[in-house]
């Protein structure tokens, strides 16, 4: 208890000095007091949940003296801000750019992951992960908790990766669609990923997932990992981050966004996309306010423009993307009459008002490729947007138009990013969302008519991992 009192004046301070993103206001000495207050009222109520209990030292075992627990809990908070730090600047060389001034602590991570459970009600927890050589070795901060770690040495880097790439085919596969063959892969790695985890999660009551992922992870579908009996996705909602000290940490509620809806069905040299027109006159005419560009109007000069001149929260784009080996120049999302290059997205005003959410509906991303995965995991950082949401794989046009759908409309009512995109995936897994008699139906939205070039489509429950899987928030979940 003395030491959760102790790390208030720290919170209100660390908050005063936080590191602001480009073109967001502080918050008022009165909200940093509020939340301060409401913070001390949960540490002192008598109703106190185990979460914000002092917990047990990580690596400790029977008979170890205080000090060597003192000393092993220093270890893994060490081991915690070197990741943070060589990952960091892993991103900063990939993107030539300096992408963070100063770096958080363990305590101010866990002080973070407590200020954003008062604000949203949700349990969030980071999870470092690492394939090291003769090992998995896997890290975990949760709200107001000091740093554990857990070593899997049956999982080392070959093995482990081996699963990994076979998962990534199995569940990417159209042509798997009716099979299930991605579930040992998707069993094993949870064994492997989760499970050491489970027991502190559960009684901690965590239900939000940031992982943080080293190479050859960070195109893993996390969504797809099974218990023998449910998807990891049916327990947690979840996000890929590139390091804690690189996301944005404050939250904001998109209820009231506006939404500016881009994208082309048709291009000279790519397949034609032939829901996207229903796509956008769904998201920004139906189920949110704001503007919708196809085709021609689908221009980057028409984007910058846009962004400039009006006020959106959410940018989304229903384009063909490619994250590639390489330099980011490699790397593209594809606009009517051009490309815009990975390296040159910073030169839009993402930031003027700030984007809380950049969607990209039909990415690809090389499979084990390093450079495409820094790529991916970086895109809400190099874009300078608060959130990302995109797919590790081309999915089918129909299937891309149901998660789509499902996931905005489930937005206007979840209190974070995440739990949204959560819930349009259940919905899939459970058949609630599916194509049939040329119709995609909906529990949440009842039915909406396919456009001829899609009502011939067969009937369809979508609720293999194929069709959603492959959706990932990146960076800040809230």
């Amino acid at each position: 208890m003395k030491s959760l009192l102790r790390i208030i004046p720290q919170l209100l301070a660390g908050l005063k000095k936080a590191r602001v993103f480009p073109g967001r206001k502080l918050k008022t000495i009165t909200k940093l007091s509020i939340f301060a207050i409401s913070l001390l009222a949960i540490v002192l109520s008598s109703t106190i949940s185990l979460a914000f209990v002092p917990q047990h030292i990580a690596h400790s075992h029977i008979g170890e003296t205080p000090q060597e627990s003192e000393i092993a809990q220093v270890d893994v908070a060490d081991s915690v801000m070197q990741l943070e730090q060589k990952w960091e600047a892993e991103y900063e060389t990939y993107f030539r750019a300096n992408l963070a001034d100063g770096s958080k602590t363990t305590d101010q991570i866990a002080i973070t992951l407590l200020r954003i459970a008062v604000q949203t009600g949700k349990r969030p927890a980071v999870i470092w992960t690492v394939a090291q050589p003769e090992q998995l070795k896997l890290m975990l901060i949760t709200p107001g908790s000091k740093p554990k770690a857990w070593s899997i040495p049956e999982a080392n880097r070959q093995t482990l990766l081996e699963v990994v790439r076979k998962l990534r085919r199995e569940v990417a596969s159209p042509r798997k669609t009716n099979t299930k063959t991605y579930l040992n892969s998707a069993r094993q790695l949870y064994q492997w990923l989760i499970a050491p985890l489970e027991a502190t999660l559960e009684a901690e009551n965590i239900d939000t997932l940031l992982f943080c992922k080293g190479s050859g992870l960070r195109s893993l579908p996390m969504s797809v990992l099974h218990d023998g009996e449910q998807f990891l996705v049916e327990k947690y909602s979840m996000s890929t981050i590139p390091a804690f000290n690189l996301i944005e940490t404050e939250y904001a509620q998109l209820r009231n966004a506006r939404v500016l809806a881009m994208g082309a069905s048709e291009f000279s040299d790519l397949n034609p996309l032939p829901a996207v027109p229903l796509e956008l006159s769904t998201i920004a005419d139906d189920l949110w306010q704001g503007q919708t560009f196809l085709n021609q109007g689908f221009t980057l000069e028409n984007l910058k423009a846009q962004l400039s001149s009006e006020s959106f929260n959410i940018v989304h784009l229903a384009t063909h993307a490619e994250f590639n080996s390489g330099t980011p120049d490699n790397s593209y999302i594809q606009f009517w009459d051009s490309k815009l290059r990975l390296d040159r997205m910073r030169e839009l005003p993402w930031n003027d008002p700030p984007i809380e959410l950049l969607v990209l509906s039909a990415c690809k991303t090389a499979l084990g490729n390093e450079q495409a995965e820094l790529g991916f995991a970086g895109l809400a950082l190099q874009a300078g947007v608060q959130s990302a949401l995109a797919s590790l794989w081309y999915v089918s046009d129909a299937g891309t138009l149901a998660l789509m759908a499902e996931f905005y409309q489930q937005l206007k009512r979840a209190p974070i990013k995440v739990e949204a995109l959560r819930q349009a995936q259940i919905a899939m897994i459970k058949g609630q969302v599916r194509l049939e008699g040329g119709e995609l139906l909906s529990a949440s939205r009842g039915g909406v008519s396919l456009p001829p070039e899609l009502a011939n489509l067969r009937n369809e429950n979508l609720s293999h991992p194929y069709y959603w899987a492959a959706f990932t928030m990146i960076s800040s979940p809230w």
